[in-house]
C-alpha cells in the first residue's frame, strides 16, 4: 500500500513513475492486514509500562504479544527505544503528530477508490471491538468517551442485548462492545493495492520486477537492475516496509526497527461478524473477506526470515470458533507478515543526506490505512514544499536518522 500510494502520488505531481518490487503489487504485508481503514486508531500502540502489565506479555500470558528468546539479541535496541520512546512525553508528541494522520486517512483513500474503481471492495459501516471481560468493557467505554470528547472520533457503546441483535450470528454473550462507526474496512486489502497499482499503470506509470538491494547512486541520480535492465531516475524512493532497514544499511543509515509479525487463516463457515470485530480479551479479529472469514492474530515480535510460530494462530482460531460457527480453514497453512514500525511509532517519510534518495517506511500497524496520506506528504516534498507541518515530525533529520 506505501508503494503503490508513493506511485500514485507522485504521478500526480507530475512525475514520470516506474514502481519497482520483486512481487506482484498488493503480495505482501499489505495482503494480510484486517482491511481496516483505522481512522479512529489516534493513539498508536504504545510499549507497555507498568510492571505488571510489562511482566504479562514477558510470561506470556496473553495472546496479543509473542516472542522467542533467541530473537531477543536481534529485537533489544530497537525494543529499548521503543520504550523509552512510550513514557509520557516523547509519546504525547507522537500522538499530536499521528493523530492528524489517522483522521485524515479515509479522505486520502478516497481520492483513489473512485479512479480505481474500487467501491465494490469497500464497506463503510466501521468495526467493533468486542468483550468478554465486563471491567475490560468498562475501561473501554470509558476510553472511548475520551477518544470521542478529545478527537472527535465517533463511537458507539453496546450493551450484551445490542450486541446480540447486532451480530446475530454470535454463539456466546459478551459483556460489550465499542462500535467505531467512521472506519471504511476493506473486503481484499491485497485486491486493493493491485486496483491502485492498475490506476497507476493506466495513468502512464510502469511496473517493473526487480531486486530493490541493487539500487546504486549513478552520477547526481540513481539506478536499479530490473528483469527488464537497468532503470534510471533522479529520485528514488525506499518504501520496502521491514526491508528498508537492510537496503538503508547498505549507504550508511541505521534504522532501529521494530518487526511485529501477524498471522491470519481463512475459515468457511455459514455465518461470521456482519462487520469486523475484534475480541479483545483473546486478541483475535474476525473480518469478513472475499475468501472467507479471515482470523487475525496480535503481534509476534519476530524479526523477518526467522521460522513462524503457531500459538497465536491456533489460540485465536480457536476464540474465533468459540464466537462463531466457522468451520475448515481455506489454507493448509497460515499466512504471516511483517509490520514495519518504528521506536517512536512515526512512519519515516522524506528526504536522506544522500540527494535524491527518500525514505518512506515505517507505519508500523497502520501501512494500508495511512499509505495515501504519507505518500502525498512525500510527494510534497520532493516538490519542494517542506513546511508542512504534518510532515516535519516524520522527517529522518528530525528523528535523528539522518
Amino acid at each position: 500500500m506505501v508503494g503503490v500510494s508513493t506511485a500514485l502520488a507522485l504521478q500526480e505531481s507530475g512525475h514520470q513513475v516506474v514502481l519497482l518490487d520483486r512481487k506482484a503489487p498488493g503480495r505482501e504485508t499489505s495482503y494480510g492486514n484486517a482491511g481496516i481503514i483505522q481512522t479512529e486508531a489516534v493513539e498508536p500502540y504504545a510499549f507497555p509500562r507498568s510492571v505488571s502489565e510489562i511482566a504479562r506479555v514477558a510470561l506470556k500470558r496473553g495472546n496479543d504479544v509473542d516472542w522467542r528468546l533467541r530473537d531477543i539479541p536481534r529485537l533489544a535496541g530497537p525494543l529499548w527505544r521503543y520504550f523509552a520512546q512510550s513514557a509520557p512525553a516523547p509519546y504525547a508528541r507522537t500522538i499530536a503528530a499521528y493523530s492528524r494522520l489517522a483522521l485524515r486517512a479515509s479522505d486520502d483513500h478516497a481520492h483513489f477508490i473512485g479512479p480505481a474503481a474500487a467501491d465494490d471492495l469497500i464497506v463503510r459501516t466501521g468495526w467493533r471491538a468486542v468483550y468478554r471481560s465486563p471491567a475490560s468493557f468498562q475501561a473501554a467505554a470509558i476510553e472511548a468517551e475520551r477518544l470521542k470528547r478529545v478527537y472527535d472520533v465517533p463511537s458507539d457503546v453496546l450493551s450484551p442485548d445490542d450486541l446480540a441483535a447486532s451480530e446475530p450470528a454470535l454463539q456466546r454473550r459478551l459483556a460489550g462492545a465499542v462500535h467505531w462507526t467512521s472506519p471504511w474496512t476493506c473486503r481484499d486489502p491485497g485486491e486493493l493495492v493491485a486496483r491502485y497499482a492498475a490506476l497507476f499503470v493506466a495513468r502512464g506509470g510502469k511496473l517493473a520486477r526487480g531486486d530493490a538491494l541493487t539500487l546504486q547512486q549513478n552520477g547526481a541520480g540513481w539506478r536499479v537492475l530490473s528483469e527488464d535492465g537497468t532503470v534510471s531516475a533522479e529520485n528514488a524512493v525506499v518504501a520496502l516496509g521491514p526491508w528498508s532497514p537492510m537496503l538503508a544499511k547498505t549507504f550508511g543509515y541505521r534504522i532501529p526497527m521494530v518487526f511485529k509479525r501477524g498471522y491470519h487463516r481463512h475459515f468457511t463457515g455459514p455465518s461470521g461478524p456482519r462487520i469486523s470485530m475484534l475480541d479483545v480479551d483473546s486478541a483475535t479479529l474476525v473480518a469478513p473477506m472475499n475468501a472467507g472469514w479471515r482470523v487475525l492474530t496480535g503481534a509476534h515480535m519476530a524479526p523477518p526470515g526467522t521460522a513462524p510460530t503457531s500459538r497465536q494462530i491456533l489460540n485465536a482460531s480457536k476464540a474465533a470458533h468459540e464466537l462463531f460457527a466457522l468451520h475448515e480453514p481455506i489454507e493448509a497453512t497460515p499466512w504471516l507478515g511483517t509490520r514495519p514500525c518504528m521506536p517512536d511509532m512515526l512512519p519515516v517519510v522524506g528526504p536522506t543526506r544522500h540527494k535524491g534518495l527518500w525514505f518512506h517506511f515505517g507505519h508500523g500497524h497502520q501501512g494500508f490505512t495511512l499509505g495515501p496520506t504519507t505518500a502525498f506528504l512525500l510527494a510534497e516534498q520532493i516538490a519542494g514544499r517542506r513546511d508542512n507541518p504534518l510532515a516535519r515530525p516524520l522527517m529522518p533529520s528530525a528523528r535523528g536518522l539522518v
